[in-house]
Order: structure tokens, then C-alpha cells, then sequence
């Protein structure tokens, strides 16, 4: 994973965290498929097409992407700058949830309603405290097992 860096966008902040969720969505369907169509992103968020048009419609004014009616979108190098950032975010987040705990039926869930939340900071210092476990495996394991011995104590 490439290192996020405490700046974030370098800058470029985006207007809206469902402005986030269409980038990221839209970099991982260009990134899996080759292409994002209207009704492929649609699918993925699980909204109207026509909301999709609308948000669309917003990141080509806003430079992110190059949208054409009826001929697809591509991201512009600031659009795939960004997308690559917010997915690296998405997973640097569920990799800590999961070094400290979090139940698995329950990370995805829980880096959707953080992840808008962190400032780019607080995710560098997740960073840094997600390399910190994963240069010693004897750390995790000691985080587990204070884990361990608190849920012992509470039966």
C-alpha cells in the first residue's frame, strides 16, 4: 500500500463524503473491470442511476472525470489520484480494525461509518500504528491477549 501521507489530497479536499464513496466506487469498477458505466455504479451503491448522472455530472464539472452522455466516463489524473487514496484508505482501515479485533461480520461496516469521519492525520497515525503491528507479529498477539483477559474477566 502506498503510504497515504498526513496531506491527504495534497490540498484538494472533496466537497461531500458521498462525493468520496462515488470516486472510490467508480476507481475500483475502472480498476476490476477496465470501465464504470452509470447502472455499474448504480448497482455497487445501491442507488438511482439518475443519482448516479447527477453525482457524475458533479465530478466532471469538478474535474475528476470526463463524462460523456451516453459514452462512459473516464477518471482524470487528479480523479484516479484521489480514488487510489480513498480505496487505500478503506483498506488501511479494515486491516486495523482486524489487528485489533473487530469481528470480521462487522469491519466492513464499521470503516463505512468511520471512514468519512477521520481527518487525513488521524489516518496517518493509523498508519503508522497498523506498520508498528505488523513489524512484530508478538505485538498482535499481545494485543489479543489483553483482549482475551478483559472479555475472561467480564464473564
Amino acid at each position: 500500500m502506498e503510504r497515504i501521507g498526513r496531506s491527504g489530497f495534497g490540498g484538494i479536499i472533496l466537497a461531500t463524503p458521498s462525493m468520496e464513496d462515488y470516486l472510490e466506487q467508480i476507481y475500483i469498477l475502472i480498476e476490476e473491470k477496465g470501465y464504470a458505466r452509470v447502472s455499474d455504479i448504480a448497482e455497487a451503491l445501491s442507488v438511482h442511476p439518475s443519482s448516479v448522472t447527477k453525482m457524475v455530472q458533479k465530478l466532471d464539472k469538478s474535474k475528476y472525470l470526463i463524462y460523456e452522455k451516453y459514452r462512459g466516463l473516464v477518471l482524470t489524473a487528479k480523479g484516479k489520484k484521489i480514488g487510489k487514496r480513498l480505496v487505500d484508505r478503506h483498506a488501511l482501515l479494515e486491516e486495523f480494525l482486524g489487528i485489533i479485533g473487530v469481528s470480521e461480520d462487522q469491519i466492513y461496516q464499521d470503516v463505512e461509518g468511520i471512514e468519512h469521519h477521520l481527518s487525513w492525520d488521524a489516518i496517518t497515525c493509523i498508519e503508522y500504528l497498523v506498520q508498528y503491528f505488523n513489524e512484530d507479529v508478538k505485538r498482535k498477539e499481545d494485543l489479543h491477549r489483553l483482549k482475551e483477559m478483559d472479555e475472561l474477566t467480564e464473564k
